[in-house]
């Protein structure tokens, strides 16, 4: 039996292990089957090479718990070691980097996954366990050796008895960690870590019916056909997940059926999914699936799983996949990526940089043949997606210069254009005396329905323009489309919204004008409302309740973050009262004379324009009732 000390200088690594990555100790069974699919692949690798002149057969790995002894091993059939490979990655490479390990993190270590970084996969086991055993034997013809540590730097290595080549590892469970002897917790790690490990990997058995059929070569209807119940091991994991494959070997329901794999819980089918396949200037393969989104951005992200080489790393993909792909699911998967920097260091990582461009363009790609291949499917599904595509607009340039190619923007009557075709479709009509080109759009066909009738009738097209972010987007796209100009369909009277040459004359004379504004001015509260005098149609609507675009869009780029000016978003609402001197409305406030009759014709036709607007509520709308039926008793 040979004994001695762990190469390291510093005494307490040990407890400075298990302190440092406590925050994230359950890892420590992800780093120990890694280790044994590391040691399986080498060995089919070598002995698809001929250097290992051994059957490599079908390996699993195999979890097992032991309760009573609280001991829980994990078993591989890979290379194994032998006892000078033991001493060799055990006991010397493991720790050649232990002073730097403790230098560097001792302040730092809970802010990023060290495990790997200085061969420590295999010590994490510390983080749980009081003694570890390691009991191994090589694919080389050479006896077997049984590895022993109790947590400090001190070892024993000695022949084992074992005759089976592979490698098992016994972790004795600390009494601060006995929950990693329950069924349940290990079960759990295991889906949450290896759910797609590249080896199989046992855990327990389970029971399966299966047909067995007596006699043979008798006649078919003498076959006798019984069930019969067998134990077969309990295979957590799934070897060959989708995104390992080529897309040439997958079925739309192929892929379904991964995403239910992913998502147990999704009921709901996705729209539409994106396999990713790239080997330069990096390796990343990985399925992206677009979830039914609507409208809301507060949607749950963190649903894409990062892993590398098949082992499940995180959901958190911040800086990997740009930020506007987040509210997407799906895998991705890359050797490439550095597990053990802190989040800040990946995010200025070159690689992964060059990741996250190459799937901003491989998803604006997919998007555009799509659209190309079936454009019908496409609009169908264009409000369950536009939020993504909108957010990609804003934030990533790349995105956006690709989305004029896909990018619809629907109309009140549910028929959808590109960017390019609104222009085309727009120029005849709804181009003002000045050369530019008016986009009228409503943010909701119910609210703005008096308005968007007023524009129809004019022959206008009016765009259903509703997401939260499309203040911040009209602004962008006017900004690139010079003599382009976006304005809501209630911010001001159409005339005013598109000015034609023509203008329609007032019935009243200046003198009568400056009366009404008087009276209005008087009755109208002032804080809220600016009185504007219109010469419209005399069939028009006699009062009108218009918000500046300006004013209002400020509003809202305040209200949804990033924009605006400062503090617009706490300002009171300011609308105008647009006055159609041509009514006959107008005429009669002029002529009343009685001051109280006065006042109740403008509150009441106030009133009805705020209703129009739904902009009465309330006390207000309760008094406006009462007067109504008073009117009419």
């Amino acid at each position: 039996m040979t004994t001695g000390k762990i190469n390291v200088s510093v005494e307490n690594i040990f407890p400075l292990i298990k302190k440092f990555l406590y925050s994230d100790h359950e890892i420590f069974l992800r780093e120990l089957i890694s280790n044994g699919t590391d040691a399986t692949l080498k060995l089919k690798h070598l002995t698809s090479i001929g250097e290992a002149k051994v059957e490599y057969g079908n390996p699993i790995i195999e979890v097992k718990i032991d309760k009573e002894g609280k001991k829980l091993h994990i078993i591989d059939q890979g290379l194994g070691m032998t006892a000078d490979e033991v001493e060799k990655y055990i006991n010397q490479v493991a720790f050649s980097g232990a002073e730097e390990f403790l230098d560097k993190y001792k302040d730092s270590a809970k802010d990023s996954g060290i495990i790997g970084h200085f061969g420590l996969g295999f010590y994490s086991a510390f983080m749980v366990a009081e003694k570890v055993e390691i009991i191994t034997k090589s694919f080389k013809d050479e006896p077997a050796a049984h590895w022993t540590c109790d947590g400090s730097p001190e070892f024993t290595l000695e022949p084992a008895d074992k005759t089976t080549r592979g490698t098992e590892i016994i972790l004795h469970i600390a009494e601060d960690s006995l929950e990693f002897l329950e069924e349940s917790k290990i079960s759990q790690l295991l889906n949450k870590y290896n759910k797609f490990m590249p080896i199989p990997i046992k855990f327990g058995t389970k029971t399966e019916k299966i047909e067995q059929k007596k006699g043979e070569e008798v006649a078919p209807e003498d076959i006798e056909e019984t069930f019969k119940t067998v134990e077969i091991d309990n295979i957590i994991n799934n070897p060959n997940p989708a995104w390992t494959k080529l897309p040439t070997e997958l079925s739309d329901e192929d892929y379904k059926n991964f995403y239910h794999e992913l998502y147990p819980m999704q009921f709901e089918e996705p729209l539409f999914h994106i396999h990713l396949n790239v080997d330069y200037p990096f390796n990343l393969t990985g399925i992206l699936y677009f979830p039914k989104l609507g409208s809301d951005l507060q949607i749950q992200k963190d649903k894409i799983q990062l892993y590398q080489n098949q082992v499940y790393v995180t959901d958190n993909v911040e800086g990997i996949v740009p930020e506007f792909l987040t509210m997407l699911k799906g895998v991705i998967d890359s050797p490439d990526i550095p597990l053990n920097v802190s989040r800040s260091g990946l995010q200025a990582d070159a690689a992964v940089k060059k990741i996250s461009n190459y799937i901003t363009r491989k998803v604006a790609d997919k998007l555009k043949s799509l659209f190309n291949e079936n454009r019908e499917d496409f609009e169908k599904k264009w409000n369950d997606i536009k939020i993504v595509l909108e957010y990609g607009m804003l934030s990533e340039d790349k995105f956006y210069e690709k989305s004029s190619a896909f990018v619809l923007y629907p109309t009140v009557d549910d028929k959808f254009y590109t960017l390019e075709e609104l222009k085309e479709k727009l120029a005849a009509n709804q181009t003002d005396k000045d050369g530019k080109l008016v986009v009228l759009y409503a943010g909701s066909k119910e609210a703005q329905h008096s308005y968007i009738e007023i524009a129809k009738d004019k022959g206008y097209e009016v765009l259903l323009l509703d997401s939260p972010i499309i203040s911040h987007l009209i602004q962008k796209i006017e900004g690139d489309n010079s003599g382009m100009t976006f304005v809501r369909v209630d911010s001001d009277h159409i005339d005013n919204l598109i000015k034609k040459e023509e203008t329609t004359i007032s019935k009243l004379s200046e003198e009568e004008q400056t009366n009404l504004k008087t009276v209005l001015e008087t009755i109208v509260p002032k804080q809220n409302y600016s009185v504007q005098l219109e010469a419209m149609d005399s069939q028009a609507a006699p009062f009108i309740i218009t918000q500046p675009e300006f004013m209002r869009r400020m509003k809202e780029m305040s209200q949804s973050g990033g924009g605006g000016m400062f503090g617009m978003g706490n300002m009171p609402e300011m609308y105008n009262l647009v006055v159609n001197t041509n009514s006959d409305l107008a005429t009669t406030i002029l002529t009343t004379e009685d001051k109280s009759a006065q006042e109740s014709l403008v509150k009441q036709a106030l009133d009805l324009a705020k209703l129009s607007q739904n902009l009465l509520k309330g006390e207000a709308l309760t008094a406006f009732v009462k007067r109504s039926f008073d009117m009419i008793k």
